[in-house]
């Protein structure tokens, strides 16, 4: 777990060592590859060094180069540092860049293709769409003109070709949810394209789905913390954390809650990097009202729904998760009778079109119970129930890990399922 707070507030030298920590420790840089930059209000750029471990990076070995050119620290800059410099000189907007070379954007920088952001709602909107910069010499000035270029078109993220890609943002809070959600929607393109055709939606069908998400629920008066509304922000902040840890959750995408009392729950906010949450950032949503001065996730609407209509659901996980995802973005049918443990769990997950939510307001809750604690909304996210958060946590890994093996044994041979007299045989030893 991250002993720092808020990204964006600390020093960036502080700021990078923690994203490349962050980077590295996820498995989205090696040792030797990829470099993180911000530039600060003096406009001195800030910039890990070249051929220092990037697991081990402390702020210390940061890299100062002054506006004038003038280099202060213990090591020699990136020799990527051209293309950032390029970057910034382009694009005043930005104010930190990340390059690596994560395994799925390096895919498509191979085979010169753009991963299409437009498979998942919420990819689309942190990343945009993506640009292409063509191959040169790493560290030549020809190519910091390419890569300058794209920015100038407009776009936020950029596959290089035969490289890898590079990201800009507004922070490097920013950055890095872009990045991290670029790699995660690639490997869901591609897990998909394992299984079946990529369902692409259009710029409009998305634009309109965000139309639809309710207003914010009024401000409460006063809100109180009783020791067991705090207990269960601690629970939360937990499973976030294991979550985005794990790979089941990304920075700009998930959303978990616990019941509190009666229909009242507490539930992670939106805008706030999933990475970065702490206890504060919590909202407490009672009696139709939520905690004032805060946001709580978009979907709370559907959290309530849930919680209204099911007593014995007492938490809820929405996020995005690779394998999963991949069915989600092709519409492949998801059969969980791989081994005993994922039928007893989860016996079917059922898959909603998209936008599901709003066509039929108030239905999904007649589409999940204690006895199936799983669906998917087709390029969106995976839901999932269940009597207290960490038992929630379990049935979203044990489904993962489900999709995972589907995904895997779909370029080996057949998949055999368990079949119907094994099923019935499970039933009676394990849920009767």
């Amino acid at each position: 777990m991250d002993k720092n707070l808020n990204v964006t507030l600390q020093h960036p030298k502080d700021q990078i060592s923690l994203v490349i920590a962050r980077i590295y420790g996820r498995g989205l840089t090696t040792t030797s590859g990829g470099n993180i930059s911000v530039i600060d209000e003096e406009k001195n750029i800030w910039i890990t060094p070249s051929g220092i471990d990037k697991g081990s990076l402390t702020p210390k070995d940061i890299i100062c180069i002054k506006q004038d050119g003038t280099v202060i620290g213990l090591h020699k800059p990136s020799s990527e540092f051209p293309f950032h410099k390029a970057i910034y000189e382009s694009r005043p907007d930005i104010t930190a860049i990340i390059h690596a070379h994560p395994p799925a954007l390096v895919s498509y920088s191979i085979v010169r293709k753009i991963p299409d952001t437009n498979i998942i709602s919420q990819a689309h909107q942190v990343c945009g769409h993506v640009g292409y910069a063509e191959y040169e010499l790493p560290g030549s000035e020809a190519l910091g003109e390419k890569i300058g270029n794209e920015f100038k078109k407009g776009f936020f993220s950029v596959i290089m070709e035969n490289h890898g890609t590079v990201v800009g943002g507004t922070d490097l809070s920013d950055a890095f949810q872009r990045f991290e959600t670029l790699e995660f929607c690639a490997r869901t393109g591609i897990y998909g394209s394992q299984l079946g055709k990529l369902n692409i939606l259009t710029d409009k069908v998305i634009d309109d789905f965000n139309l639809q998400i309710p207003k914010p629920l009024p401000e409460m008066d006063t809100t109180s913390y009783p020791s067991d509304e705090r207990e269960k922000r601690f629970e939360i902040l937990k499973i976030v954390k294991r979550a985005c840890q794990h790979g089941l959750m990304i920075s700009s995408y998930g959303t978990v809650s616990t019941r509190w009392r009666g229909n009242d729950f507490l539930i992670t906010p939106t805008g706030i990097s999933r990475w970065d949450l702490q206890l504060d950032d919590i909202v407490q949503i009672k009696d139709g009202k939520r905690e004032a001065g805060k946001n709580p996730s978009r979907t709370t609407y559907l959290h309530q729904q849930i919680y209204n209509a099911h007593p014995e659901i007492n938490s809820i996980v929405l996020t995005q998760s690779p394998y999963l995802m991949s069915f989600a973005v092709t519409g492949v049918e998801i059969n969980v009778r791989t081994i005993p443990e994922s039928w007893i769990f989860l016996k079917d997950i059922h898959q909603l079109e998209f936008g599901f939510q709003f066509k039929n307001n108030g239905e999904i809750p007649k589409w999940v119970s204690k006895e199936i604690p799983a669906l998917l909304i087709k390029n969106e996210c995976v839901l999932v129930v269940g009597d207290h958060l960490l038992q929630t946590f379990d049935y979203l890994e044990v489904a993962e890990f489900s999709a995972k093996s589907l995904v895997m044994s779909s370029s080996i041979g057949q998949m055999y399922p368990i079949n119907d007299e094994q099923t019935e045989e499970l039933r009676k030893a394990f849920l009767e």
